[in-house]
């Protein structure tokens, strides 16, 4: 595993930002960490990144401890903060070349910069300072101080803030790109980029882990219902669907189509066929509805409030 996170609490006085979380995470996952304000997500990546001890438990990056082997963490880590501290005084080539130097690449280092300048899409704006670029191509520049060094793990606090929508496309293909080889964790509060990019889905709310599953499994976690949407060639009487055994809840759409909340370890689209047929309504199109992200995400923080 790349990451192992056991039994880790973090306290700020008496208030627990982290309680008893345990996560593991392997080579080639790219891992989308949800949550809302305040439940924990950066601090769990500081402590990962070694900015943070914990209070009590143990994290391991690549087998080495982020108490006593920090600098061997860091090492294989690359790390773009949420806040993105950048020396708005320096041209974006001078502080790739600073950053270089601190992580001691030596004859590597041109060609690591040119390399990153050309995959962050920074080739027009490398000459600017970094204080005269607009807060996108500042986010290019973070992103790129963190893969300078090649690190096995990259960790990414909200890495798509304040990019516009193409940007957004090219940032993504180059974590999927970077997810091939490498272990990386972000957070975000774009549900798309989690369903476009991310293997995987970890929700963390009010500091413990209500979450954790395949993103294409996400959509039937903690489900007391699912939805069949059917479609007809007009509008019924659709109350009478209630008259089904399992049908829990029926809501039109619109004239023509109709949302059929089930229970959900029932599969009722033959019955709503049959029922159809029998009374002689004309069912154009039907299928399951699944959650989208975002639904689970507002579901599982909404309900540990």
């Amino acid at each position: 595993m790349s990451i192992i996170i056991n039994d880790v609490t973090k306290k700020f006085g008496e208030q627990k930002a982290l309680d008893n979380v345990s996560l593991s995470i392997k080579k080639g996952e790219i891992v989308a960490l949800l949550g809302p304000n305040g439940a924990g997500k950066s601090t769990m990546m500081k402590i990962i990144t070694c900015y943070l001890p914990p209070t009590e438990g143990d994290v391991k990056v690549f087998g080495y401890d982020v108490l006593s082997e920090s600098l061997k963490v860091r090492r294989v880590v690359g790390y773009l903060p949420e806040n993105n501290p950048l020396y708005p005084d320096m041209y974006v080539r001078e502080y790739l070349e600073f950053i270089a130097g601190i992580h001691k690449l030596g004859r590597k280092s041109g060609e690591r910069i040119k390399e990153m300048i050309y995959q962050t899409g920074l080739e027009l704006e490398h000459h600017k300072k970094i204080g005269a670029l607009s807060k996108g191509y500042r986010q290019r520049v973070g992103i790129a101080q963190a893969l300078i060094h090649d690190p096995e793990v990259l960790i990414l606090d909200e890495p798509t803030s304040g990019l516009d929508p193409n940007q957004l496309v090219e940032i993504r293909n180059l974590v999927r790109t970077v997810g091939k080889q490498k272990t990386v964790l972000l957070s975000t509060h774009i549900m798309q980029e989690v369903e476009a990019v991310c293997d995987r889905v970890v929700i963390i709310n009010h500091g413990k882990i209500v979450a954790d599953a395949p993103t294409r499994e996400l959509q039937l976690l903690n489900l007391t219902s699912r939805i069949i949407k059917a479609e007809f060639d007009k509008t019924y009487d659709w109350q009478l669907l209630k008259n089904l055994s399992g049908v829990m809840e029926v809501q039109p759409e619109n004239e023509k189509t109709v949302r059929i909340f089930i229970n959900s370890n029932e599969d009722l689209r033959a019955d709503i066929f049959h029922f159809a047929v029998k009374n002689q309504w004309v069912l154009l199109a039907m299928g399951y509805e699944d959650q989208s992200v975002e639904q689970v995400f507002r579901k599982l923080t909404f309900e540990s409030k």
